[in-house]
Parts: structure tokens; sequence; C-alpha cells
């Protein structure tokens, strides 16, 4: 009898503290309902433009004699790549009334666009200067044509150039490094 008891008893615990678990479980999913942040619409990556490799090379080989273009490609998992963004942004500011044309070409998988992407542009201000490449379309080619020295396979790469000279730099750089790259064309 005292085995069929203290069975009962400790049935009852066990239900017990399934059930307080249970309720404790639906009381937390309430509260991350509720918590959860709203997330990017289709509408935000859409204000991002996406352009095919093609169109791309279109806006590499776009061309005013007088303009300064400075093209940075990019991806939000990079570290390098993040560490030299404060840099552009930092230039993009001093040379507003200038003719001085940044571009930020993400290579983010496009799963990331609506957010990874699409929060950067608005962390730096940038969502209008931001390009999004689905590099799963890049081909070798793309880079022969392109560029003299980068070849694809490391990020970040910046090209700059204006009328017939460009620089090209694969890696990150520092502010002053970018300083000076931009003097010697603005001279």
């Amino acid at each position: 009898m005292k085995k069929i008891l203290l069975y009962s008893s400790l049935a009852i615990s066990l239900l017990a503290c399934k059930k307080n678990d249970e309720k404790v479980a639906e009381t937390e999913a309430k509260e991350d309902s509720i918590k959860a942040e709203t997330t990017k619409s289709e509408a935000d990556v859409a204000e991002l433009k996406e352009l095919s490799p093609e169109k791309i090379t279109d806006v590499l080989k776009s061309n005013h004699s007088d303009t300064l273009y400075v093209t940075n490609f990019f991806a939000t998992w990079c570290g390098p790549c993040m560490q030299e963004i404060p840099h552009f942004r930092k230039k993009m500011d001093e040379l507003a009334n200038q003719p001085v044309k940044f571009t930020f070409v993400s290579l983010d998988n496009k799963t990331d666009w609506a957010t990874d992407v699409s929060d950067f542009a608005d962390e730096y201000n940038i969502r209008k200067n931001v390009i999004l490449l689905d590099g799963t379309l890049l081909k070798p080619d793309f880079f022969k044509n392109n560029f003299k020295s980068w070849n694809g396979e490391s990020i970040p790469f910046t090209l700059i150039r204006k009328g017939d000279q460009s620089d090209e730099t694969i890696g990150s750089m520092s502010e002053q490094n970018l300083e000076l790259k931009l003097k010697k064309f603005l001279k």
C-alpha cells in the first residue's frame, strides 16, 4: 500500500511539473512573439538596386572624365570590409560637393539582402549607393574584362578611377591609404 501511495504521489508531482512547464513554455512563446522585431520587407530590398554582372560592367565602364568613381565590392559577413566602410563614409561626407561617386557592390547571399545588407545600408546611410550583385552569376570573364588584378578570390576590393587612370586595391584599406589614393586622383 505504501508503494502505491508513493508511486501515486510521484506521478501526480510529475504531472503537475509537466503542466507547469507547458504553462511556462506557453508564456515564453507569447512574450517572444510580442518582443519579435519586424523584419525588413521586400519593399526595403526593392529600394536597393539589384544589377546583373553585365549591368555592373556598364556601371564600371561609365566614364565622365571630370568624375572620380570609387567602387567598393564588399559583403556584410566580411570583417575587413566592415572595418573600412566608416573610412569610405567619412570621405563621402568630406567630398559631398565634389564630382565623386561612391558605389558599394554587395556580394552577400540573396537571402541576406533584406536583412543584413538592408540594415548595413541604413546604418551607414548609403542605401542609394548600394548595388546588389548575385555572386553566383559571376564568371571568370567578368573579372578579366573589368579588372587588371582582381580575380574575385577575395574581398574587399576597391576600384578607384577617373578618366584613363585607375587604382585597384585588393584587401582592406586604412583611412590614411584611402586618403592618399583619393588625393592622387583629385589633384
